[in-house]
């Protein structure tokens, strides 16, 4: 069963967001996420100060299986990029909800974060794509 951290909010493309103290938004994908994809070999991460809306493409994530877009969960601007992905993308598949993140974004509106999935709503995803 993959892991879904208490703390965090979720997409049902397999997204999640963490909510920070300086009010920005840190975003990954998830651990159900890594583990279809496989073990990664590549991470295209976007450039800082790029503007997403919510829904949008924003990242790519390649493994030996195949390359996968990543949405943006919100909309908003990108205020930081996790560059060590660049050489561990691996990373990815280690730690996905720490040192694994991909970006983090000033929310366009920062209340959108209470449209996303709960984890308990998030695990309801989990378990109908498994049925």
């Amino acid at each position: 069963m993959s892991e879904v951290p208490e703390n965090l909010k979720y997409t049902s493309d397999h997204e999640w967001c963490r909510l920070e103290d300086d009010g920005s938004v840190t975003v990954g994908i998830t651990d159900h996420a890594q583990q279809a994809l496989g073990e990664l070999v590549y991470v295209e991460l976007p450039e800082v100060g790029a503007e997403f809306a919510a829904g949008d493409a924003c990242a790519v994530v390649e493994s030996v299986k195949a390359a996968s877009d990543v949405y943006a969960p919100l909309g908003g601007e990108v205020v930081e990029v996790n560059e060590q992905l660049e050489g561990e993308p691996e990373l990815v598949n280690s730690s996905p909800y720490d040192e694994g993140w991909l970006l983090r974004l000033t929310p366009a509106d920062p209340a959108a974060m209470d449209e996303l999935l709960d984890p308990e709503n998030y695990e309801q995803v989990l378990a109908e794509a498994s049925d």
